[in-house]
């Protein structure tokens, strides 16, 4: 499994912008569609954004679908995460996962995900 280490995350007032880091390592980065979640406390995890292996593609969740953009460049083993405009429901453990699915596929289901990093905490305040 590839190993991966999220960075970026903290404070940040209503209506600012955070740029979230997931470094992968252990395996060919290249080989994994990578995807974002988060979880709020008291709730379940919830897929936010997803890029294939091509980066071609890419899907965003309607929750955060002109806020959020995630991108990725293979050559540095990373991927990102841009929140804008955040909010304080946006406060949550963020989280990268990776997912060994074909080249050009994005995907939102979890299950599919089968490394996943220790998370990131990103606290809104108002």
């Amino acid at each position: 499994q590839v190993q991966l280490v999220e960075s970026g995350g903290g404070l940040v007032q209503a209506g600012g912008s955070l740029r979230l880091s997931c470094a992968a390592s252990g395996r060919t980065f290249s080989n994994y569609a990578m995807g974002w979640f988060r979880q709020a406390p008291g709730k379940e995890r919830e897929f936010l954004a997803a890029i294939s292996r091509s980066n071609s593609n890419t899907y965003v969740a309607d929750s955060v679908k002109g806020r959020f953009t995630i991108s990725r460049v293979n050559a540095k083993n990373t991927v990102y995460l841009q929140m804008n405009s955040l909010k304080p429901e946006d406060t949550a453990v963020y989280f990268c996962a990776a997912s060994p699915t074909s080249f050009y596929s994005v995907t939102v289901v979890e299950s599919e995900y089968g490394s996943w990093g220790q998370g990131t905490q990103v606290t809104v305040f108002s």
